[in-house]
Formats: structure tokens, sequence, C-alpha cells
């Protein structure tokens, strides 16, 4: 384990911290219609296309999700209605932590700042924060940056509206397609890697990998989360 104590611990938050449900939401609205083999396909691509709708220019993220998911519906021989990709977007702001996020976050909160680095709406993010149980000392969304994560824009406006450079923080995500291999490319040597099973492992990035959040106060040189008896 790390025994690097950052001056802030900056988090990915959809995925890593709140439990982002694309999946249920995708079952939601394509599931009566479609076969568990075909919804699986199709839950593949529309997380495969929101990777590439991100790569490019920035624009909000329901366009993100209107194109992504059409695109996949497309490939699946699915019909797409553009009603159905706002309905899957409106349940963004409704989705809540990880079972052990709050207690875990409580305890990084009490000794170093925390900061979110989101692909989000400003006018969603907030209703998600609200239901981690931690004080964060900033929240910067992509609508702000100008620019999704992996691109490096985003790290680059935090590093600068922080005011510290690389070396002072630790970054924390469950992807290493959205965050880590752009944390490493920027110099940021302290990562921690959410096993949350959304990607496999790849020490190449040379992260501390941790299974929940629970695990993250020891992995900044914290001692590690109190429980009551």
């Amino acid at each position: 384990m790390a025994t690097f104590k950052p001056k802030y611990i900056t988090f990915d938050c959809h995925g890593t911290l709140i439990n982002f449900d694309m999946a249920g939401a995708t079952k939601r609205v394509y599931g009566p219609a479609l076969s568990p083999t075909a919804l699986a396909r199709l839950i593949k691509d529309f997380s495969a296309y929101r990777l590439d709708e991100v790569l490019g220019a920035w624009k909000p993220y329901l366009d993100v999700v209107h194109n992504s998911l059409e695109r996949a519906c497309k490939r699946n021989g699915v019909a797409f209605r553009p009603e159905d990709a706002e309905r899957i977007y409106q349940e963004l702001p409704t989705w809540g932590p990880h079972p052990d996020v709050p207690a875990g976050l409580a305890r990084v909160a009490e000794e170093i700042p925390l900061v979110i680095l989101s692909n989000s709406m400003k006018s969603q993010i907030m209703s998600n924060v609200r239901k981690l149980g931690a004080p964060f000392h900033m929240v910067i969304t992509s609508e702000e940056t100008g620019a999704y994560k992996p691109q490096m824009k985003g790290f680059e406006y935090m590093l600068d509206k922080l005011g510290c450079g690389p070396e002072d923080i630790t970054h924390v995500s469950s992807s290493f397609r959205y965050d880590l291999m752009t944390a490493y490319d920027l110099g940021i040597r302290s990562k921690v890697w959410v096993n949350r099973g959304h990607e496999p492992a790849n020490p190449f990035y040379e992260y501390t990998e941790v299974a929940g959040i629970g695990g993250l106060a020891a992995a900044v040189g914290l001692g590690p989360l109190r429980t009551s008896a």
C-alpha cells in the first residue's frame, strides 16, 4: 500500500463513487422487447459508443447519451426513439453511492480535502454528490472544463484551479480508460484503482488497488476505516 498523503484526493464520480446504472436503465427501457443476449449486446455497445462520443468536441451529456444509444441501436437492429435516450438521461441524478462509499469518504474527508472531476452536467451532479455522505472541497464538471475525460484538458483545468501539481494529488477511479491512463500520462504518480469489476487490472499504470472506498484511508497514509463494535 502507498503511504503518500496528498494535498487533495481527486475522484471520478459516476461508476467510482455513484453506482452508474446505465446497464439497468437500458434494461428498463429495452428489456421487455429484447432477449437477454440481444440486450447484453446493446448494453455493451452503448457503453463503447459513450466513450467514443466523449473523445471529440464537448457537447451536452444528453447528446452523448442520445448519439451513443442511437448508434448502438443501429448496430443491433433495434428501433431507436429520442424519448428513450431522454428517459435514460433523466435517471442519472437519481442514482446514489455504492454501499462502501459514505463511510469510506467520511474517514478521509476528516484529514484531506476531497475533489470531484466528473463527466457530468452542472444541473445533475449535485444531486448525486449530496448522496455521498461527505463534504467536498470542489466539484468540477466537464461542462465547466469544456472537455470530457479521458481528454487531458479537464485534469489540467482541475490542477490549475487547485493551484497544485500532479505530484500533490491522489486520483481515484474505477476506470483506466476514462481516468487512470490519462492520470499516468500527466505524471500523477499517486493513483488508486477501485476494483468495481468494470475493467481488468493493468499494473503498467502504477496504482494502488482497493476493493472499495473503505480501503482508501490506508492507501493515502491514514489509519484504517474505524467501525463500531
